[in-house]
């Protein structure tokens, strides 16, 4: 039966009562049902003081949610952006942020707009998830290679990339310049496989007066695993004003000169060895190719 407020000979007794069901788990609604207390300031009364237990506080994943929901609203996002956002119902975003104020609306073409810059964000992130794939496929293709394969492969990046030899100008020497890491990293891996000794390399920076010459020396420095005080002195490139470089930014550093010290042996075999590469690569006997 119905408990009026303040009626009871032994309220100590029932507020025992009322805390050991608190203690045991149960929450305001289970207790006064079993103690048959509808009155909610006397019920509250009788547990004052005691925590409610643990599964009946809200979860805090909801309280992170609705936090998150004001923010976006304060942004001025929709209902429809905020419950794609969060995943969350709208009658849910509705009663977390119906105190702030409404966001303004948008002009229909500036809407349109959003949503179109919205769909080709989407299909940029798609097609370069698809261009890492390949890319990832492809590298994995090559898997490890051989003395032979690295040798083959330096000397065709050498004639592509390395000073040559002119009959109007005999220069029988061997110097490689490039900007990709990539390229340097397996050039001086030729090198260690052709035995050339790193005594006899020499290092330079080529860059733009506009770009960070110190930061470019250190950068090679430290990916071609030499102490960057070795470096000979860096040719600054003069800057065209007329000219709009895109080569800018952090990832700028130049080219990296890389010579070796008595190099025409060295020059007149590499030389050869691209000659026999035209020619079996040209042969009638493909057989011969392998």
């Amino acid at each position: 039966m119905a408990h009026a407020f303040g009626t009871y000979a032994d309220f100590d007794r029932l507020r025992e009562r009322a805390v050991a069901l608190r203690r045991a788990g149960h929450s305001l609604r289970q207790i006064r049902d079993e103690l048959k207390i509808f009155n909610n300031d006397l019920l509250n009364r009788l547990v004052q003081g005691e925590p409610p237990p643990e599964w009946t506080k809200r979860p805090r994943a909801k309280d992170d949610l609705r936090a998150r929901a004001r923010e976006l609203r304060l942004q001025g996002w929709t209902y429809d952006r905020i419950q794609a956002e969060l995943g969350c119902s709208k009658s849910s975003i509705s009663l977390w942020v119906r105190d702030l104020p409404k966001p303004e609306r948008r002009d229909p073409t500036e809407q349109a707009k959003l949503a179109a810059r919205k769909r080709w964000e989407h299909e940029l992130a798609v097609r370069d998830e698809k261009r890492q794939a390949t890319k990832a496929a492809a590298a994995n293709e090559i898997g490890a290679m051989t003395d032979r394969e690295l040798f083959v492969t330096g000397v065709a990046l050498y004639w592509a990339e390395g000073s040559k030899d002119k009959p109007y100008a005999r220069r029988e020497n061997v110097q490689f310049v490039n900007s990709d890491p990539g390229v340097i990293k397996v050039y001086l891996a030729w090198l260690d496989l052709l035995g050339v000794a790193r005594e006899r390399l020499r290092f330079r920076v080529m860059i733009h007066e506009t770009g960070d010459p110190d930061g470019a020396v250190r950068y090679w420095a430290n990916l071609a695993d030499v102490d960057a005080s070795a470096f000979q002195p860096t040719t600054l490139k003069k800057h065209n004003p007329k000219t709009v470089r895109k080569n800018v930014g952090e990832s700028y550093r130049g080219c990296l000169v890389i010579g070796v010290l008595r190099g025409a042996e060295l020059y007149r075999r590499i030389e050869g060895w691209w000659c026999g590469i035209v020619g079996a690569a040209t042969a009638a006997d493909l057989p011969n190719r392998t």
